[in-house]
């Protein structure tokens, strides 16, 4: 979450004046996160959540992100609710961007994740990936691998400016996963695709909610399983947990096993989402708008994850052995 589009008062009550959740008390921006403009609503009826959709999210994929979680709600996933106007609308447009409101959900997200919670994650993923077995909609990921040339074209003139020698690195890296290695036959299906802890909510030692799904697409199951991996398991000083990772791992697997080819693939899928999130972070850091309010997330933090699992040789790296799983 962040701010990159401000919002005037009076524009905002105008907006509001469509909905029926109460009086407006106060709003502030939230800062955190780095793709949308987000603020925090208080009226009399109580907290809501305001998005403007900006950079990456295109307007047509929207009703996707809306129904997904309205579906994964139907299907027993706790997750933040789209509000209607009084004409039945969850998409509206506010300050030239289209916007929503959803509701606001309880608990708070961990800013140290610890074993407790990566087992939480690792349950409240596999569950999310049943639910959504129903949903009807499609999308495609737009930031799979043929997304990540793109990216890198972005980048490549200024990525020294961050670490001398990263264009190389990066070229190189991009050049090996689009070379034919990246899998296609594994198990599908709907994936959250940024499933990282300021993303999930928890109450006590409990997952009380999953948010923010505009990168929810159809894409491999593992490849979000990896995604976690990345995100959860590694400490402040980027070493990687294998505690972590095996609680992480063996809680998914208890809902949603994993096939052993894609056990056999995630060391690899673990290394194209250390790129991905590398080469988005890296843009990001490269084109903060001026006088926005955002925390754009450091780079370097994705090299050293990618360059950890470059060298990753099998499962049991991440401190499991679950070989006789089946889909």
């Amino acid at each position: 979450m962040a701010v990159y589009t401000d919002v005037a008062a009076d524009e905002l009550a105008d907006f509001l004046s469509r909905y029926d959740i109460g009086d407006l008390l106060s709003y502030k921006g939230i800062a955190e996160g780095v793709e949308n403009s987000n603020f925090l609503l208080h009226t009399s009826r109580g907290y809501f959540i305001l998005t403007l959709y900006e950079k990456r999210v295109a307007r047509d994929d929207l009703p996707f992100f809306l129904s997904l979680m309205t579906h994964l709600a139907g299907n027993g996933i706790n997750c933040p609710q789209p509000v209607a106007d009084r004409e039945g609308r969850s998409l509206a447009t506010l300050a030239g961007r289209p916007a929503a409101i959803i509701g606001f959900l309880d608990g708070v997200w961990p800013r140290k994740p610890s074993v407790v919670h990566c087992a939480g994650v690792g349950e409240a993923l596999a569950k999310m990936h049943l639910a959504g077995r129903g949903f009807a909609m499609k999308r495609a990921n737009a930031l799979s691998v043929a997304g990540w040339r793109p990216l890198f074209a972005a980048a490549e003139a200024r990525a020294d400016e961050v670490q001398p020698g990263l264009r190389d690195f990066l070229a190189a890296e991009l050049s090996y996963l689009e070379s034919g290695v990246w899998p296609s036959d594994l198990p599908q299906g709907l994936i959250h695709a940024d499933l990282f802890p300021d993303n999930v909510f928890f109450i006590g030692d409990d997952v009380s909610g999953i948010i923010d799904f505009t990168f929810a697409c159809n894409d491999l199951l593992a490849y979000d399983v990896a995604i976690c991996l990345n995100a959860w398991c590694f400490e402040a000083d980027h070493a990687f947990n294998v505690t972590k990772a095996q609680a992480l791992l063996s809680a998914y697997t208890r809902i949603r096993p994993l096939d052993a080819a894609e056990q056999a693939a995630l060391p690899l899928l673990a290394r194209g989402a250390a790129l991905r999130f590398l080469l988005t972070r890296l843009v990001d850091w490269l084109n903060v708008p001026e006088g926005a309010l955002v925390k754009p997330k450091d780079p370097m933090e994705y090299v050293r994850k990618l360059r950890f699992q470059q060298n990753v040789a099998g499962i049991r790296d991440y401190g499991v052995e679950i070989a006789g799983a089946v889909a």
